[in-house]
């Protein structure tokens, strides 16, 4: 993490930074998150990013009335320049501070909003996955909300490097595949690319969103022996980019040229305006 936060549009060192012990982001998990991408300190899919923070919002009820698009770009921005970065990776986060009904403290706030960056992770060039034991609800009423109730995920990747793997496939209750871990999951199969459909209880990554609007990619529903059956496969998501997927357990990928073909895009239609 860098020198400074941001918690509700004031810098802090991040050791400084607190909140209620009692609110339902602490107990519960309640709570919202976006991890985006900074170019030349640019913000990458700064609009895709902010959309899905508010639909996430409304759907487990978290209250933003305190907040807008414009007052959270400017604290970014402002931590961005506080911490003196031009590429790194920056998290949003909104946790919820009210009391619930089954632990009824009164509570000053009704939601606060953090703001972190970080250098980009260190990751492998190319990445070895396993299947996770661990299995996606595809019916869970968080499916398709990137909740702070993230347990589930880091336990799942903890299992995976555990085992000597980079990642790891998470399949439905069904058996159908939905994505890596951390990151939305592609596959090229005869020249085609595809992606789970969201129905599987996949995230709808905004680089995953930002490929569908500019490649030919079609939405699939398959199951872990018609994956080990693709050409090509790759990873996405803002905190590692465009990563290519080497080795599933003991089946051998193809090195897609895709990697080059995504990174040019990002060059060609964010990076430089």
């Amino acid at each position: 993490m860098h020198k400074f936060a941001s918690l509700n549009h004031k810098i802090f060192a991040p050791e400084q930074v607190n909140l209620s012990a009692i609110s339902s982001a602490t107990l519960y998990g309640r709570g919202i998150f976006t991890t985006l991408a900074v170019y030349e300190g640019k913000l990458f899919l700064w609009e895709k990013h902010w959309r899905r923070l508010t639909e996430n919002a409304q759907k487990i009820n978290i209250d933003l009335s305190e907040f807008d698009e414009n007052s959270v770009k400017t604290s970014l921005l402002t931590l961005i320049q506080a911490n003196k970065i031009e590429t790194a990776r920056a998290r949003i986060t909104f946790f919820d501070e009210s009391s619930s009904a089954i632990w009824n403290f009164k509570t000053n706030r009704k939601t606060s909003l953090l703001i972190t960056t970080a250098d980009f992770k260190k990751t492998a060039e190319n990445y070895s996955l396993t299947v996770s034991p661990f299995r996606v609800n595809s019916k869970s009423p968080l499916v398709n909300v990137k909740s702070c109730n993230y347990l589930d995920n880091i336990l799942a990747l903890e299992d995976a490097k555990r085992k000597g793997f980079d990642e790891a496939v998470r399949l439905n209750e069904k058996g159908e595949i939905v994505s890596a871990i951390m990151a939305n999951l592609f596959w090229i199969k005869d020249e085609k690319i595809y992606t789970s459909a969201l129905e599987t209880g996949c995230l709808a990554g905004t680089t995953r969103e930002f490929l569908m609007e500019n490649e030919i990619i079609e939405e699939k529903t398959i199951d872990w022996e018609n994956l080990l059956n693709a050409d090509e496969i790759f990873l996405t998501s803002a905190g590692i980019g465009v990563k290519n997927v080497a080795k599933i357990d003991e089946g051998v990928f193809k090195i897609s040229t895709f990697q080059q073909i995504i990174m040019k895009l990002f060059s060609e239609k964010y990076l430089f305006f």
